[in-house]
């Protein structure tokens, strides 16, 4: 396993943002530092039935590009609704990689974690619905531009073997998705040894580990706070 080429994203997010321009710096310091965010769909049981669909055997993966990634010290951008329909939030348990992983065993991909935090999934869900409908990929419900909102990276330490972390997001003070780790279908490192059998990861890849129940629409003026721990990130839905 190679260490990161890309710049650390911990260093890319660490200063302090005061102003517009800061803010563009830091969402392309923070895309500098990524290849690629692997996407896991359906990853808990509630979240597949309040979808209506079937709870899978192995994971459902997607890609979103480098230039989908926006950070919450942005104010979220929603796609035109009057054009793409509503923009739905999913919350999720975010890894990013310190080291390249193929063929990986599950100590391996636990060795390669380099931080952890929040992020949010955004779909295009009447589009997405529309294209799954027609047999055709889905990547215009999911990979747009700010569809993918990453708070800051946090130390993994503290979160031990992330068998049992919890967190949430709250929209306008009401708690929307509470997540656990504990119910996921597959557990983190499952997941990345499972990923990198599949295709191999690079070191400053990102992988989104699932949504769990709670989805719903964001509307223009929600303020939306995601809590990690004693972690917290809030950002307003343009």
């Amino acid at each position: 396993m190679s260490q990161s080429p890309h710049m650390s994203l911990a260093d890319a997010i660490s200063a302090s943002v005061h102003d517009d321009t800061s803010v563009a710096n830091v969402n392309n310091r923070l895309r500098a530092s990524i290849g690629k965010v692997v996407c896991v769909g359906r990853n808990y049981a509630e979240h597949a039935r309040e979808l209506g669909n079937e709870i899978p055997k192995s994971p459902i993966l997607f890609m979103k590009p480098a230039s989908s990634v926006v950070s919450t010290r942005n104010a979220i951008a929603r796609p035109d609704s009057a054009v793409y329909g509503d923009t739905h939030y999913e919350a999720e348990l975010c890894i990013q990689l310190s080291a390249d992983l193929s063929a990986a065993t599950a100590e391996q991909a636990k060795q390669a974690i380099g931080g952890v935090t929040l992020g949010l999934d955004l779909t295009l869900r009447d589009l997405q619905s529309k294209l799954k409908e027609k047999g055709h990929p889905w990547e215009r419900a999911k990979c747009f531009d700010g569809s993918c909102v990453l708070a800051d990276w946090v130390d993994p330490q503290a979160f031990g073997d992330f068998s049992q972390v919890n967190y949430q997001l709250i929209i306008n003070d009401e708690l929307k998705q509470d997540g656990d780790s504990a119910l996921m279908l597959f557990s983190v490192y499952e997941l990345l040894a499972e990923i990198s059998h599949a295709f191999s990861l690079q070191a400053g890849d990102v992988i989104m580990t699932g949504t769990p129940s709670g989805v719903g629409i964001l509307q223009a003026g929600d303020q939306v706070k995601l809590k990690l721990g004693a972690h917290e990130w809030v950002s307003q839905v343009e």
